[in-house]
């Protein structure tokens, strides 16, 4: 295939069947739309579901994948939307974009609904179905997705933004994961989304790229755009979402603070090994006397101390108490989700 008639049957492939889930392309959605994340109405929330269900039909009967989510974001917030494999992550995102309809309930992005909201350039996506044209360079496929967008204007801004510059010559097929992550990121920030909704955004990244991503976000939303990431993984939800939304079985299990949340699941545990020839039981007392601290159990010389504390409890155990091995781990969404459910995932 030459480079043209990839460019061809690229936008050809978009514009027949409109943005949603594409096989063989990147799932980025929205039109053009330069002021849209500058310029938000002061009364319309980013997003707002309520009472919102979703049914399907299955061999075995009805399946009820959402199970009535009410929920509302503002402006300029940064969320975490977290939850284990079908919990009912991906069916809500789908209603959120207006790639499915909510069997009950309503949906609205920036007051309007989803599908109008995507028409009109006010919320991008990256999903985790859909790739890119592997023939195309980097460069190559933004300048093809611009095009779509009006806004070629735009292709040097984005590029520098998701740090793909240097790869601008580089096919797609000879970009790694993550890489290609930050060339999805691309393509969603070519209309100037006000809302950008993510799913598993930093897959394939690593420390350092994940970082700048995360960076990328905050200024996003001090400017006024709104971040909604769907993930697995709890620590990330930690690290970059002052608000997390917890999801499982169709429902929502706790909306709130992050650090809240944090605090509710234990928070991290402090594990490490005690000096044989000095008494554990006053290294036992010193720690449980720290505060936040949820619990201090003791096998054979490994110790381990729960809780929100765990800073204070790894200074105590390498500076006084003189352990070793210290390892700190944070708390799993296994774990979170039993705490909040007293249930498995």
């Amino acid at each position: 295939m030459t480079t043209v008639m990839a460019i061809h049957d690229f936008l050809h492939f978009y514009r027949r069947d409109g943005p949603g889930r594409l096989e063989g392309m990147d799932t980025s959605l929205g039109t053009t739309n330069q002021q849209a994340a500058s310029s938000p109405p002061a009364s319309a929330a980013a997003l707002r579901l309520q009472g919102v269900h979703k049914s399907f039909h299955t061999n075995q009967g009805p399946f009820e994948a959402v199970a009535g989510i009410d929920l509302e974001v503002g402006t300029g917030e940064i969320i975490a939307f977290l939850g284990p494999n079908g919990a009912g992550k991906t069916t809500t995102i789908d209603m959120m974009l207006g790639l499915t309809a909510p069997t009950s309930g309503t949906i609205t992005v920036f007051g309007k609904s989803p599908r109008a909201a995507v028409e009109a350039g006010e919320v991008s996506a990256v999903l985790q179905t859909g790739g890119l044209l592997r023939d195309l360079t980097v460069r190559e496929t933004v300048m093809a997705i611009a095009a779509l967008h009006g806004a070629r204007d735009r292709v040097d801004t984005v590029m520098e933004r998701t740090d793909i510059t240097s790869l601008a010559k580089r096919k797609v097929s000879k970009c790694s994961g993550g890489e290609q992550q930050r060339l999805k990121f691309a393509l969603a920030l070519l209309p100037n989304p006000r809302l950008l909704i993510l799913d598993e955004p930093t897959a394939g990244m690593d420390v350092a790229a994940r970082h700048a991503f995360w960076e990328t976000m905050r200024q996003d939303a001090l400017e006024g755009r709104t971040v909604l990431f769907a993930t697995h993984y709890l620590e990330e939800a930690q690290d970059f979402a002052e608000r997390t939304v917890l999801i499982g079985r169709g429902q929502v299990l706790a909306d709130g603070p992050t650090s809240r949340l944090r605090a509710m699941t234990g928070g991290r545990v402090v594990s490490a090994t005690l000096p044989t020839d000095k008494p554990t039981a006053a290294a036992l007392t010193a720690l449980e006397s720290l505060d936040e601290v949820s619990s201090v159990r003791l096998k054979g010389h490994r110790v381990s101390v729960t809780g929100p504390a765990s800073d204070d409890a790894a200074r105590l155990l390498l500076g006084e108490l003189a352990a070793t091995d210290l390892e700190i781990t944070a708390p799993s969404l296994d774990a979170a989700f039993m705490e909040l459910t007293g249930e498995k995932p």
